[in-house]
This record gives structure tokens, sequence and C-alpha cells, in this order.
């Protein structure tokens, strides 16, 4: 069993990535790691994450309270929205926050990653929706992501950033790299006349093969109310089917077609 210790340097470890990797900047971002259900270690506010060693991670327990602290140190004033995740998401054992300069770049314009244009991003993330702006350290952000927490393991922040979420530290760090590197992509393949989209049937065999290896975690592939009834996946509906609670309802369905006749090019 890796013991708490291990488990600070690893945080440690992913925030200099972060840093290093221009994702964040200043004291920008946060981590977080689930110990059980009732402990999280996670980084403290207004330190820089490229410059952490591991008596600068705090604990807190699940509505985000001080559990142990070193002096001069307190949890990211995010906390609540890492915790938000935590409850509804039990599979979830690590979040990531970040400011990826082509990720928050899209979600400043309010455009979210939903083009299926390489394989690797339809596969492992299908869509990354945006959540609507919330002011930071306020119960808003944490309002925000709930409504595609169920739906998609990583979501853009509007004019804020990126969230990232798995089953481990390392998992949810590699989402945060997929979604920089996919935006990237995107915003390139802009600059050059736009992007050559996948076909809804090259889309649904990509999904196969996710099934087939059976990934973890949130995914259209899964959860899109049109897959589950045989129909073409809105995998570029703008994340829309993740924004209702209620999937199965006949409203639903019915926009998310019409969204997926527009893209089809079958609209009046």
């Amino acid at each position: 069993m890796v013991s708490e210790y291990e488990i600070k340097k690893q945080i440690c470890d992913i925030g200099k990535r972060i840093y290093d990797r221009n994702m964040v900047a200043a004291n920008d971002g946060n981590i977080s790691v689930k110990l059980n259900d009732d402990e999280f270690l996670c980084t403290p506010t207004g330190v820089s994450k490229g410059f952490m060693t591991p008596e600068y991670i705090c604990k807190v327990d699940r509505k985000g309270n001080v559990i142990q602290a070193n002096s001069g140190f307190k949890p990211s004033s995010e906390i609540k929205m890492h915790m938000r995740v935590y409850e509804e998401r039990p599979d979830v054992n690590s979040v990531v926050h970040a400011h990826p300069m082509y990720a928050t770049s899209f979600a400043i314009a309010g455009i979210p990653l939903t083009q299926p244009i390489m394989p690797e991003a339809v596969i492992a993330l299908g869509c990354v929706p945006i959540a609507k702006y919330g002011r930071p350290s306020t119960m808003e952000i944490p309002d925000a992501v709930s409504e595609y927490v169920q739906y998609f393991d990583a979501v853009l922040l509007e004019n804020h950033g990126a969230l990232t979420y798995s089953d481990s530290l390392l998992a949810a760090y590699l989402k945060m790299e997929s979604v920089e590197f996919y935006a990237q992509l995107l915003y390139q393949s802009k600059m050059l006349g736009g992007p050559k989209e996948f076909t809804p049937q090259q889309v649904e065999d990509l999904y196969e093969i996710r099934r087939q290896f059976g990934m973890a975690g949130r995914h259209p592939a899964n959860l899109c109310p049109n897959t589950k009834e045989g129909k073409p996946s809105c995998h570029n509906c703008g994340g829309n089917c993740g924004g209702h609670k209620n999937e199965n309802s006949a409203e639903l369905v019915s926009e998310i077609t019409k969204k997926v006749m527009e893209q089809l090019g079958f609209s009046k």
C-alpha cells in the first residue's frame, strides 16, 4: 500500500509537470487525491505548483475542512469543486484543475471540444463540454460542474480553465494532457482551413473500440441517449446531452436528434 508521504510526492511531481508544460502560471491550478471516503490530500492555495514539496500538501475531510496542514499552508480555495466531483462520482480518486493555454482559450471563446478529429481523443475523451462561468471560491463553480460530472471525465470551465478527474492521479493528469493536445490540434487545424471530421459511422466504430477495451470512466459511447437507442451518436452536439439529469426524457431525445440531423446536413 502506498504511504501518504509517497502520494504527497506524486502530487508534487504532477504539479511540476503541469507547471513545466505551461498548463498553469504563477500559483494557478490545484490537485487532489482521495485517500478514503473521509480523507483527501490537496495542494495549498497561493503556492506555485512547480515548486512544491511534500510538506506543502494539506489533508481535508469530505467537506473541505482542514484535518492537517503545516504552518503557512491552507487548502486551495477551489477545494469545493473537487469535493463535488468526489461526492457525485464515487469512482473518482483524483482531480486535476489547470489552465492549459489552448483548452482555456476554447473555454474563453465559449467553444466546447466536441469535434471528432482524431481517434485517441474520440476514444479517450469523447466530448469536453463547457460548464458555465462561476465566481472563484464560491459554490457557483461546483454547481456548474455538477451538470456534467455524471456524463464526462473532462470539463472546460467557462472563462477559467479545465478540470479532469479519474480513478488515479496519473490518469487524471493524463486526461488534462489529452484535453490540451486535442485543443491545440483543433485550433491549428482551424488555421489550416478547418478540420476534416470523422463520419458518424467512424465515430461509432471508435466508440466500439472503447467498449471492447473496457475503459473506465464516463463517455458518450456508454451514456449518449442516441447511442442507447441505436441512433447516431451525439458526439458533436456541443455537450448538451450532459447538461440534463433526465437523459431518458422524450424532450431530451428529441433535442439531441435534431442536433444530430443538423450535423448530418438533413435540417431544413
